[in-house]
């Protein structure tokens, strides 16, 4: 490892403590080129092909179910969910990809969570999300931030297939799992909370080359998982430009700009991640998969923010946007931007809901495309 990306590991693991300082009292006081939206009428031709969006990963995707983990990674709380009328979980200003998504196709405009007590199986028959912030396709990221590891989700999904078979009957239940669409996204958190934070030992046990081995063939194992269970149809993101993230400029202060070594191991991780999903297509001829090339569509907005009308793409719109995010994020501080529109990160982490707009538009082209074609 690099001084440099040493220097930013020591900085983000102070970073860390403090947010489990400030979380833990604030839990006691409070318990390719851009590519333009879809036309409707294509949305509205490929409604009837799905009968629910059903979402795994991390933050990028969580719509909720963080709330109820004995976790300090939250964000139920204000300026959360500031533009969508009430702070639900996500960790956004707003909606998230799967959100718009689920909407395009003719279904609900949230994706709800499945551990969200106010919803219940007649909802997630129309879509639902496992994902948990915080969370990574290695079982030890889940363990830096006690989120829901990714084999949990998949018993989770398992759980809801039975609760689905009581629910619709079993011919309807296996018709929404197998015609559904999956939303996949995951991976950030092995390398930015996990590997170069340096807190977990994989560091030690692994080149970040092999950890990337070791990463791409867990995706394989999860995605031939969900086959099993009835999975047919699966968008798969790949890792988007770490390096940029507002956090990882902040910590890349003395040089300036984004960490070009963990854009590297980006670029070289979605390489191996896409020869993996090619492989695994040719031996599960059932399971059709489409790789969403995030890292492009990200650098072509950070490098053309005009496409989008956005007039900052290197901090966060919350606070000051350089560090701040979950409890560090909230309704306390002063400099929260007031026209979120005009941000690419919401806070130091996350896009903000234009942003994820935009997203899932691509994301929904491509597997208009590739799977629902």
């Amino acid at each position: 490892m690099s001084s440099t990306a040493a220097l930013a590991a020591a900085a983000a693991s102070a970073a860390l403590l403090v947010l489990a300082a400030f979380g833990g009292v604030e839990a006691r006081e409070r318990e390719s080129a851009w590519l333009p939206a879809a036309p409707k009428k294509v949305a509205v031709a490929a409604e009837a092909k799905v009968p629910a969006v059903i979402v795994f990963g991390d933050s990028t995707v969580d719509t909720g179910n963080n709330n109820v983990v004995a976790t300090m990674l939250k964000s139920n709380f204000p300026p959360y969910g500031r533009d969508l009328g009430a702070a639900t979980g996500r960790f956004c200003n707003g909606r998230l990809p799967p959100d718009f998504m689920s909407e395009a196709l003719g279904l609900p405009p949230l994706v709800p969570a499945y551990l969200d007590p106010a919803y219940g199986i007649a909802d997630f028959a129309r879509g639902v999300c496992f994902a948990s912030a915080g969370t990574g396709l290695d079982n030890a990221t889940a363990g830096v931030l006690a989120v829901i590891p990714l084999w949990k989700e998949v018993e989770y999904f398992k759980e809801y297939q039975r609760r689905l078979r009581r629910h619709a009957g079993r011919a309807a239940a296996r018709r929404i799992v197998r015609d559904a669409l999956y939303v996949v996204s995951i991976g950030t958190n092995d390398f930015l909370e996990n590997y170069f934070l340096l807190v977990t030992g994989r560091f030690k046990q692994f080149t970040v080359g092999e950890f990337e081995d070791f990463l791409v063939a867990q995706a394989a194992g999860f995605l031939a998982a969900i086959h099993r269970l009835g999975a047919r149809r699966v968008a798969f993101a790949g890792l988007s430009a770490i390096g940029c993230l507002p956090l990882e400029r902040t910590l890349n202060a003395l040089r300036g700009g984004c960490v070009e070594e963990y854009n590297q191991v980006a670029r070289d991780y979605n390489v191996k991640l896409n020869a993996m999903i090619a492989d695994l297509q040719s031996s599960l001829p059932s399971l059709k998969i489409a790789y969403v090339p995030v890292y492009d569509d990200m650098l072509n907005l950070i490098n053309n923010p005009s496409t989008l009308g956005l007039e900052n793409v290197e901090q966060g719109c919350c606070a000051t946007g350089m560090f701040e995010m979950s409890y560090l994020c909230n309704e306390k501080n002063p400099l929260t931007c007031p026209d979120a529109d005009k941000y690419f990160f919401w806070d130091s982490f996350h896009p903000t809901e234009k942003v994820n707009r935009f997203f899932a538009n691509s994301t929904l082209q491509i597997c208009l495309r590739e799977l629902l074609s």
